[in-house]
């Protein structure tokens, strides 16, 4: 298996997600770029709905070949056959590397596989692909979380709320960072 290796700045990473835009590239359509605006404001149950379907749009890769891999990762992962899910993932960064979803998706199998330096590095690709995938915010944060730099996950997880405030655990995350640190320089 050959893996790739970045030199990994995860706060080159989180600036790179904190000072994205909210205008959307252009090979994005214009309906996700609604969707996306819609997600900022809508209450909870129309938000869960809208972040499915938004998650669904990324994970789209333009590329049948490419959509089959990227589903066959994912499927490879929740059987727990991690060492597959990287090989696969990394087939398909490797034809596709533009494709910000398969770098995401690549790194939740590195992170699963205890390799946190290259799901970090993965994150940061993901990221710089698409500073909006708010999933790849919440799995960097996540990341930072867990290798001890609170301050740089609450920002993370800050973006994730911004950009979709009802997502997953964010808000308790948020709160469990600033428990744990309520008193100590961040």
């Amino acid at each position: 298996m050959v893996t790739l290796q970045f030199n990994l700045n995860p706060v080159l990473a989180l600036c790179i997600a904190l000072a994205a835009p909210d205008v959307a590239g252009a090979q994005e359509s214009s309906r996700l770029d609604d969707m996306f605006e819609s997600l900022k404001s809508a209450p909870k149950s129309e938000a869960t709905r809208l972040g499915r379907e938004i998650r669904l749009e990324l994970s789209k890769s333009g590329s049948p070949a490419m959509n089959l891999l990227l589903k066959r990762g994912r499927d490879a992962m929740e059987a727990g056959d991690t060492d597959l899910a990287i090989d696969l993932l990394s087939a398909l960064t490797d034809h596709a590397p533009d494709f910000s979803e398969g770098w995401h998706a690549r790194s939740v199998a590195y992170a699963r596989a205890g390799m946190l330096g290259p799901a970090m590095g993965d994150l940061e690709y993901a990221l710089a692909l698409d500073p909006r995938n708010f999933a790849a915010i919440y799995s960097f944060a996540a990341l930072l979380e867990q290798v001890g730099q609170q301050a740089l996950a609450l920002e993370a997880y800050q973006r994730v709320a911004e950009i979709h405030p009802h997502f997953d655990d964010t808000e308790a995350a948020m709160a469990r960072i600033e428990a744990e640190t309520r008193g100590a320089d961040l």
